[in-house]
């Protein structure tokens, strides 16, 4: 079971890392614009805020592979469990980023526990 959880942990995370490169990288192109539902000219004035946002994310990423590699199963727990609840609590947001990133995360979390 354990196995089912960290799948779904993972696939959370490489939600996180394609975040991060949508507001990092492809925020004024037209992926990004699309995605976001932005204008040019307010992709372009908001970029900064977005790659500060987009780091975040990867730092969200970067917390939930950390679970995923650590050893000691006991921690790998705790650090899968704290990461996940830091994207739930980011995903309340709006309604759609709740579906997005929230939900995913909620079920993950779920799967933990019952493994």
């Amino acid at each position: 079971m354990i196995w089912i959880a960290n799948i779904v942990v993972a696939l959370v995370a490489a939600l996180h890392v394609y975040f991060l490169i949508l507001e990092m990288f492809l925020w004024t192109k037209p992926l990004g614009l699309k995605t976001f539902r932005n204008s040019l000219e307010k992709a372009t004035d908001s970029a900064v805020l977005a790659a500060n946002q987009g780091l975040y994310n990867g730092f969200l990423a970067a917390g939930l592979v950390w679970g995923l590699v650590q050893s000691n199963p006991g921690f790998a727990f705790q650090i899968k469990m704290f990461f996940l609840l830091c994207v739930i609590v980011a995903g309340t947001v709006s309604r759609r980023i709740l579906w997005v990133q929230a939900a995913p995360a909620a079920i993950a979390l779920i799967l933990l526990w019952l493994a």
